[in-house]
């Protein structure tokens, strides 16, 4: 079977997408080279050259290739963490500071496709989290109960209603963030790149950063294109895709592999009881799957799979076994598309933000919400960069912090997924 297969996404790309970068063709100067071209590395860049900045990005494969453009389109307000626990790791002013920021990621990303116009398909009628045991809905129960008093337009859901909402069958409740929705992620990170030239920065594709090295009072990137990039600041966007261009990076995160299905475009019966306002959903599970529907009206269906990439329709399987369970009217549904995407966790479920030197800055950890988040924190990397002032940074720098054992914990993580995805079945 040929293994492109897998990497084709049911998303679009905008007949206005930036079909070609600006090879680095001669060593260069710049005030901000930023290593990834994913959402993070790109809202970084806009920001930066709307403000007049001289910007290099430099990415390793073609845009719109990796997570950010093969995840589920989920857009996602908040972090992992509630309000009062941000607030008791982090003190009532950083933390209130964090609860505002991370209140408006989803803002960041639907304000964006309206002001500018963004060739982007985008429904925002809410982010369901749907609870399917008693322990779960309590949980709901406590999240909406400390957003609703800080004024954000979420509701408690019974079962009938998150039924009636998803079309799911098994769930007891759950809870509605109205400020989430979906987008079309690869359109998205196009248009943003589409963006980032037009204010001047300029994106190299194909091209791999080598090594980071200090160079005086400046930086200096040496890449595969055999010239170098010599910058005031560096951003370092590579999240899941880090290797060893910053030390002990790539060991600090616990790599995984987001795997999604979709179906053939669904029948209308179906169309008007699975998911008919279009809000996306994720449920309580330990291994998490989570759904939304396209724009032609397919069924788009992902979680975790197994830890390397899927060598056959096999790997899949299990993500088809658990959409039927939850829409048993989908048995016999064709399953068209298959693709995967790799993410990263950190052990605390919260982004971290690293500057192990002056002037170079990486950024990782998206816990499954890395549409708004990455796309929010873009314009505040860029206050940090010219003011050197912590506190415009969300969330605070953090020292690297290698996983003990991080090849064994990675190999040990299909064991417990497999272990987790047990307990799931056995709860229904």
């Amino acid at each position: 079977m040929n293994p492109l297969h897998f990497s084709q996404p049911v998303w679009r790309r905008s007949p206005r997408a930036l079909l070609a970068g600006e090879p680095i063709s001669a060593p260069e100067r710049v005030d901000l080279a930023v290593v990834g071209g994913g959402l993070q590395g790109l809202s970084t860049a806009y920001a930066a050259a709307g403000r007049g900045l001289s910007v290099r990005v430099i990415e390793a494969g073609k845009l719109g290739e990796g997570a950010s453009g093969l995840n589920g389109g989920q857009v996602i307000a908040g972090l992992k963490h509630d309000p009062e626990w941000l607030l008791r790791h982090f003190g009532e002013t950083r933390g209130s500071a964090l609860i505002d920021f991370a209140a408006g990621t989803a803002d960041a990303v639907f304000d964006l496709i309206h002001t500018e116009g963004l060739d982007v398909e985008q429904v925002r009628s809410g982010w369901i989290q749907a609870a399917h045991t008693p322990a779960a809905l309590a949980a709901a129960e406590e999240r909406n109960r400390q957003w609703q008093v800080r004024g954000a337009d979420v509701t408690l859901l019974n079962g009938a209603e998150v039924a009636l909402l998803t079309g799911a069958s098994g769930y007891l409740g759950g809870w509605l963030d109205r400020r989430g929705g979906t987008i079309d992620p690869l359109a998205f990170v196009l248009e943003l790149a589409r963006l980032a030239a037009q204010a001047g920065a300029r994106i190299a594709t194909d091209t791999r950063a080598i090594r980071v090295r200090r160079e005086g009072a400046d930086w200096q990137v040496d890449t595969s294109a055999g010239h170098p990039v010599r910058a005031r600041s560096v951003v370092v966007a590579t999240n899941a895709y880090s290797d060893r261009l910053v030390a002990g990076l790539s060991r600090s995160l616990l790599p995984l592999q987001s795997f999604q299905i979709a179906t053939a475009p669904l029948p209308a019966d179906l169309r008007e009881t699975i998911l008919p306002h279009g809000q996306a959903v994720a449920d309580s599970r330990r291994i998490s799957v989570y759904y939304r529907k396209s724009p032609e009206g397919r069924l788009v269906f992902g979680g975790r799979g197994r830890m390397g990439a899927p060598k056959s329709e096999a790997d899949f399987d299990h993500l088809q076994r658990a959409m039927v369970r939850l829409f048993p009217s989908l048995e016999g549904i064709a399953v068209e598309h298959r693709w995967s995407g790799r993410v990263s966790m950190t052990p605390d479920h919260l982004p971290h933000v690293h500057e192990p030197d002056k002037g170079l800055l990486a950024i990782a950890g998206c816990q499954g919400r890395g549409v708004g988040l990455m796309t929010a924190l873009g314009p505040r990397l860029v206050d940090y960069i010219q003011s050197g002032d912590p506190a415009a940074l969300p969330f605070p720098l953090s020292p690297i912090r290698p996983i003990p054992f991080h090849a064994l914990r990675a190999i040990g993580a299909d064991v417990a997924i497999a272990w987790r995805r047990m307990l799931d079945g056995l709860e229904g």
